[in-house]
């Protein structure tokens, strides 16, 4: 479908279904010289073209915090929401020229991590 309605981009949410399959979804756009931005870093670490989000392990620690808190007795409603603290750009460059992209050296200065 992707193919035939010649989408120029793909952005892949940040859900678990998508997480899970991150690895076959960058291969694919790669296959389609398609360029995708996914949510977390880690489909960038296995092929995808970049990443604009949360940084997941942050995420993971954080709740591990909260865990921590009930399981010693903290009453879950009284815990504060709290929301990511940063948020990462993550662009791999091996990708970026097997699609045909250049990467902006002004994009890759802002960039958090980049990938080679």
């Amino acid at each position: 479908m992707i193919k035939h309605e010649r989408a120029g981009a793909l952005i892949v949410p940040g859900d678990g279904l998508f997480f899970a399959q991150a690895r076959r979804i960058a291969e694919l756009a790669v296959q389609q010289r398609l360029p995708t931005l996914f949510s977390p870093r880690e489909p960038v670490q296995a092929g995808g073209l970049m990443s604009y989000g949360p940084n997941l392990a942050e995420q993971f620690y954080r709740a591990a915090t909260y865990v921590d808190r009930i399981l010693k007795g903290a009453n879950p409603a009284d815990l504060p929401v709290e929301q990511p603290t940063t948020i990462e750009l993550v662009i791999n460059l091996k990708t970026a020229r097997a699609i045909g992209l250049t990467v902006s050296s002004e994009l890759a200065l802002r960039a958090d991590a980049v990938l080679e």
